[in-house]
């Protein structure tokens, strides 16, 4: 036991898990302990809002596998996390929010920037840990960051102000590291012996095979098989995509090869994926997911298996030692899918080839509205756009994407060879999410070039962080879909309410010129032969510290609908109602 004060013990804790940087911004409530974070190596990244910081600290736990972090003032400072830690709980991420409260002594008593703060986060956090007393700091501490490796997700760790404060004996908790397995034998068996007998099996490689580092697992698995490969939705980078069975993903937005090979599929291996609705709807208007196929179901939460779609066989384990366990079991057995291997793989390369040839030819939507207004708008057509953008991206590249219409649609052309390079809002999918969680992602990564997509909506509610990577030397690329209208929601209005806008049409000034006004580099890009070239120069001057804003000029063409599911045709029983228009 060492004597110290609480804001020693809480420092020399998070040093105890590792913890080198930290998102946020300054509060009193906090500040005896952020006095001492440069002494403790720690560096403490300002930001511009306290939103943005919990996405850098997602971006950052999901690059570097280990607690992104993020504090801010009680109060208001700490319910505006709430949203980003939303996100990272559905995305799985080990987000730690250290959310400094009122005084203990004070609390319930209406005092200056109170509110009560564990409620807010209790159906958004893994776990919640609240320091009742001084001599607890370290010990809650520790929890907070153990359970947000162990439970896969953010925590919550609340601290009455009062109690950074006095002095404590205090033994320092070293980090406890939970080893996950393969799963039960005997489920495990009977995934094997479903394998063993397909004639057409398919893999959906899914997030769970990035958290557990067990791409490499995955690929060996599959060529055992030689079975196709679909990523799960908005999990690009699950699979290697210079791989031959790599087939691209599923969902909205996705890869019209993997849909026609899943919906061949007699067995499915979903290795670790939770299989959510949202990326098993169909799409391109096909029906794909095998209504008579046994469905292999992997997934290291037990309440995950079988929710959303009936399952042959739950194997709850960790997908990188289920695959391998998995592997093991198929090793001497006679394999139903040797005897139709090459017809197996000419039907993957005859799928692939045609979706490649269909994105190479698909050079606008074409639909009556995205007629009408894709064409002499001196502005690019975003799938045109996209196309470019994919051949530029470095191979070591991360990209974030923001909710929106065109950043849906690049879910058909981002391409990855190595886990730890795709990140989105998943699906909670909130608007302004990219940006900074590539901020996060590229502290966690320096030397790798960090990308975000965003359309110009949800660009005003993040560029101001802009100022962050200035003012703090992270240098970061972000591609501004600039098409002046909120896309997703606004071919909503075309299908279900005649083409009347209302709320979705935006006038926006130069992003460009906003960036260099704030200390960035800004360009504006309205020609699609200049599009690759600019990426390539954007991602080369964040090697010399450079953030720069790529505004891309789109035409107004939409998409698929986002929310099909989830809208009718409006019924209207009022004469005034029925029938009007928006000028």
């Amino acid at each position: 036991m060492t004597r110290m004060t609480p804001s020693e013990a809480f420092v020399e804790t998070l040093v105890s898990h590792g913890v080198t940087d930290i998102f946020g911004i300054v509060g009193s409530a906090y500040m005896d302990a952020l006095d001492i974070f440069p002494a403790a190596g720690i560096r403490f990244i300002p930001t511009v809002h306290e939103q943005g910081a919990t996405h850098m600290a997602d971006g950052y736990s999901r690059v570097s596998g280990r607690q992104g972090v993020c504090i801010g003032q009680n109060g208001p400072g700490i319910t505006n996390f709430v949203t980003a830690i939303a996100a990272a709980y559905w995305a799985h991420s080990p987000v730690v929010a250290i959310t400094p409260e009122t005084g203990s002594t004070t609390m319930g008593l209406g005092g200056f920037q109170e509110t009560d703060q564990l409620p807010i986060f209790s159906r958004i956090t893994k776990y919640q840990g609240h320091v009742s007393g001084p001599s607890r700091m370290a010990e809650i501490t520790a929890r907070c960051f153990d359970m947000a490796l162990a439970e896969r997700g953010p925590t919550q760790l609340n601290i009455p102000r009062d109690h950074f404060y006095g002095e404590i004996d205090v033994e320092i908790p070293k980090p406890k590291f939970v080893e996950r397995g393969p799963g039960g034998e005997r489920s495990l068996d009977d995934a094997a012996t479903l394998l063993a007998g397909a004639k057409f099996p398919v893999i959906v490689s899914g997030g769970g095979v990035i958290m557990s580092d067990g791409m490499e697992e995955c690929v060996a698995l599959a060529e055992h098989l030689n079975a196709p490969v679909v990523n799960s939705y908005l999990h690009n980078d699950s699979f290697p995509a210079k791989h031959p069975l790599w087939c691209g993903p599923l969902g909205y937005q996705g890869s019209k090869a993997a849909m026609k090979l899943i919906a061949q599929a007699d067995v499915v291996l979903a290795l670790g994926t939770r299989l959510g609705p949202f990326g098993t709807l169909p799409q391109h208007g096909i029906e794909y997911w095998p209504k008579d196929a046994k469905i292999i179901q992997v997934d290291s939460d037990h309440r995950m298996l079988g929710l959303v779609k009936p399952i042959s066989v739950g194997v709850c384990g960790d997908a990188k030692s289920a695959a391998k366990a998995i592997m093991d079991r198929l090793a001497n057995r006679e394999m139903a899918c040797r005897h139709n291997a090459q017809e197996r793989l000419a039907e993957i390369k005859a799928q692939k080839d045609a979706w490649e040839a269909e994105l190479d030819a698909w050079s606008h939507e074409v639909d009556d509205w995205s007629l009408e207004v894709a064409e002499g708008s001196g502005a690019m057509h975003p799938r045109q756009m996209l196309r470019e953008l994919e051949k530029a991206l470095p191979e070591d590249a991360m990209v974030t994407t923001d909710i929106g219409n065109i950043c849906s649609v690049s879910n058909s052309y981002l391409r990855f060879d190595k886990p730890k390079s795709f990140f989105a809002a998943m699906s909670f999918g909130n608007c302004g999410y990219a940006f900074p969680t590539a901020i996060g992602a590229k502290v966690a990564a320096p030397e790798r070039p960090a990308v975000a997509y965003v359309g110009d909506g949800a660009w005003g509610m993040s560029f101001g962080e802009i100022l962050t990577c200035v003012r703090e030397r992270i240098p970061v690329t972000a591609v501004v879909f600039h098409n002046k209208q909120w896309g997703a929601e606004k071919k909503n209005q075309v299908d279900f309410y005649d083409t009347r806008f209302v709320g979705v049409n935006l006038d926006n000034p130069s992003f460009a010129e906003i960036a260099r006004a704030m200390g960035a580099e800004g360009v504006t890009v309205s020609n699609l032969g200049d599009v690759g070239e600019a990426l390539e120069k954007a991602c080369d001057a964040q090697k010399q510290g450079k953030t720069t804003i790529l505004e891309v000029m789109c035409t107004q063409e939409l998409g698929d609908p986002f929310r099909r599911d989830a809208l009718k045709k409006p019924t209207r029983l009022l004469d005034k109602y029925k029938d009007y228009t928006v000028v």
